[in-house]
């Protein structure tokens, strides 16, 4: 099994990316928060890898974070959710929301993740809310999360995607989310500009 791969971009797009290892090109499934954290195409790069292996298929998953691919790997614990459906919840919920709607056994957030129904985001809350505890060690303060909603809605009201300005805000909290509400929305901003 693939653990780690370390190389160079080849290629990439939201949702994969060529990674040439030593003359070998993988092709590896991505979500979008691995993506707008990517390199330039030909950067060194390097990911976190899950290796899915069925009888007819066998396809790798990247993660530019630990974290990442073990709530990618919890995602798949869940009865009926498949790589496919797992990639397009963390494409759509930044990891510390995804945490704290699962340990918060909130549906209403779940299903807010296009591609995710009722039905599904109530098996992940019955399956997933105790251990979503794990990771919430992991997840910001409450204080934080807080401020990273409004800064989100900030920012949509700017006229920013929602998609976006969510992706941007995780961006800045990963680092470190400023104190102060004005600093974190101008940071999110500068994310969002690519300055």
């Amino acid at each position: 099994m693939i653990g780690r791969l370390t190389g160079r971009l080849a290629a990439k797009a939201p949702d994969q990316l060529v990674l040439d290892v030593a003359g070998v090109g993988y092709l590896v499934h991505i979500p979008l928060s691995t993506f707008y954290e990517l390199p330039d195409v030909e950067s060194p790069a390097s990911l976190w890898i899950h290796t899915h292996v069925r009888e007819d298929t066998l396809a790798l998953y990247g993660f530019l974070t630990e974290r990442e691919r073990s709530l990618f790997l919890l995602l798949l614990s869940v009865a009926g959710i498949g790589p496919k459906v797992a990639l397009t919840v963390l494409s759509g919920i930044p990891p510390s929301e995804l945490v704290a709607a699962l340990s918060r056994q909130d549906v209403r957030r779940l299903v807010a993740v296009p591609g995710v129904g009722k039905k599904t985001a109530e098996r992940m809350v019955l399956e997933l809310a105790e251990k979503a505890g794990a990771f919430a060690d992991e997840a910001p303060p409450a204080a934080a999360a807080v401020a990273a909603g409004d800064v989100v809605s900030a920012l949509v009201n700017l006229g920013y995607r929602k998609a976006e300005a969510e992706r941007a805000v995780e961006g800045v909290a990963r680092g470190g989310a400023p104190d102060d509400f004005g600093e974190f929305l101008k940071r999110s901003l500068k994310k969002l500009t690519g300055g």
